[in-house]
């Protein structure tokens, strides 16, 4: 089966949609009218947008979140990363959330966002610690949420708990921006597809490609086969993998409309960064 009728075969069977006169063309206001019109369907009460993924106008920085997530990161290391961040301007830091209260502290004022992860990394805890996880990181500064979906329950086709699993972390956010994990290395193109539509239905911003903790990050063909689903309606943030300014291009070029990455500082000088998250 050809990838866009894995899409459209999905598709319906998750949203129930009919097929528009234009056979799923999945770009014109038919199509995107009848995924809205999907997602509502199935009890969405709000549909959000992703920021304008067109191009970068020679603003890098603002697409990525400066990342450091290592179990041994020292205050001085975070300090460092916020230092940068202001520095360059990027969009966030993403720090483990035991640092969410000292980055916010640092940060105010600024025009960096605090942004943390959330059943980091496997996803396998339950909705109701991953909405707790939620509301203290709120509650201490983050505008940002990176949460990772229950990869286990969603290759055993228990659609209905994955969907109410990011549901909870949305509602327990608050209007803060969240972002799905998928952890597309362990997925396959159907059930990528199968995520992103869960993900938009559960009312969340952002689509997200990896944890950076899995066997492999962020691939042009999972960032161009996210932003197919997606369409404009949702933003697609590519992690893992990524150290220098050429691949950082090519995610935005194939639909990334934000990055996740320790070697920010290298991207936005040209050069290649050697650390993993």
């Amino acid at each position: 089966m050809q990838l866009d009728d894995l899409i459209k075969k999905v598709a319906r069977e998750e949203l129930g949609q009919t097929q528009p006169a234009c056979n799923w063309c999945w770009a014109c206001p038919e199509c995107q009218s009848a995924m809205v019109q999907g997602m509502v369907d199935h009890g969405a009460s709000r549909v959000g947008t992703g920021p304008d993924v067109t191009r970068l106008n020679g603003n890098l920085p603002r697409f990525i979140d400066h990342t450091l997530l290592k179990p041994d990161a020292t205050r001085d290391k975070i300090e460092k990363l916020c230092r940068e961040a202001r520095e360059f301007h990027f969009a966030s830091v993403c720090v483990n959330p035991t640092w969410v209260a000292y980055c916010a502290e640092l940060l105010q004022g600024s025009d960096v966002a605090v942004c943390t992860v959330v059943g980091f990394p496997l996803g396998a805890t339950t909705p109701e610690a991953k909405a707790f996880e939620t509301r203290q990181a709120v509650h201490q500064g983050a505008g940002e949420i990176d949460m990772v979906i229950n990869i286990g329950r969603l290759k055993s086709g228990m659609y209905d708990a994955v969907r109410d699993d990011i549901a909870a972390v949305v509602e327990a956010a608050e209007g803060k921006i969240v972002k799905v994990i998928i952890e597309t290395c362990y997925l396959t193109d159907e059930e990528k597809i199968k995520a992103c539509i869960l993900a938009m239905e559960a009312r969340a911003h952002f689509v997200k490609t990896s944890t950076g903790f899995g066997p492999a990050g962020a691939t042009v063909g999972d960032v161009a086969l996210m932003r197919r689903v997606v369409g404009p309606v949702m933003g697609v943030k590519a992690a893992g993998g990524i150290r220098e300014v050429k691949t950082a291009k090519e995610m935005i070029e194939a639909g990334a409309s934000r990055l996740g990455a320790s070697a920010s500082v290298a991207i936005v000088k040209g050069k290649e960064g050697k650390d993993g998250y």
